[in-house]
């Protein structure tokens, strides 16, 4: 997959950017909203292998992973000004919608080969948006997780939105494997933690 193929739709460019400065992922979508260029080629550097390597994994199928990274991407670049850093880190933000796009093309075409047999609930994988129960438990575990120091709340977001193993996370983050379970183990403990505060909190 190349950065040629996510360019083929026509952008405005904004000079207002520098990439030599190094900008945070949060920098990168901001200059994205304003409508940068460069700032969407220099996010899709950083997260195109996460996100094909995810991709292959739900769908199975080198090239509709490669054309779901295009488009989760171009429409992470139409949607950059949803964004909201409080609800957690870039890459989770794009791991989601990865997610959750490549579970609908699935659903879609599980209906299009049997078209008796029911579709999964669509609320599954949604926001939520009917069940108030599930947002305020969301948004609980969102300030949990985004509160964990960045090296465990990396290896979580890799785990549970990417689906990678402890080995691939190994490799992603150039470090051992032990470290990648020890992380994760203390960082699940913190949030088993802060889980139980908030929900104990919540029904002082």
């Amino acid at each position: 997959m190349t950065f040629g193929k996510i360019r083929r739709e026509p952008v405005p460019v904004n000079s207002n950017f520098n990439s030599a400065t190094d900008p945070s992922d949060a920098d990168l979508v901001r200059a994205m909203a304003r409508g940068n260029r460069e700032a969407l080629g220099t996010l899709y550097d950083r997260y195109a292998g996460l996100m094909l390597a995810a991709a292959g994994r739900i769908l199975r199928h080198p090239q509709r992973a490669e054309d779901l990274v295009h488009d989760v991407l171009m429409e992470a670049w139409r949607k950059a000004d949803s964004y909201r850093r409080d609800r957690g880190s870039v890459r989770t933000w794009l791991l989601v919608r990865l997610r959750s796009r490549a579970l609908d093309r699935l659903r879609s075409e599980q209906r299009a080969r049997v078209d008796s047999v029911p579709s999964p609930p669509r609320g599954h994988d949604q926001d939520g948006a009917g069940d108030p129960a599930r947002n305020v438990e969301r948004t609980r575990v969102r300030s949990a997780v985004a509160a964990l120091p960045s090296r465990q709340r990396e290896v979580l977001e890799l785990a549970y939105f990417a689906g990678l193993s402890s080995r691939e996370i190994a490799v992603e983050l150039g470090i051992p494997v032990g470290t990648v379970k020890s992380r994760t183990a203390a960082g699940l403990g913190k949030l088993r933690v802060a889980l139980a505060q908030r929900a104990a909190g919540g029904r002082a």
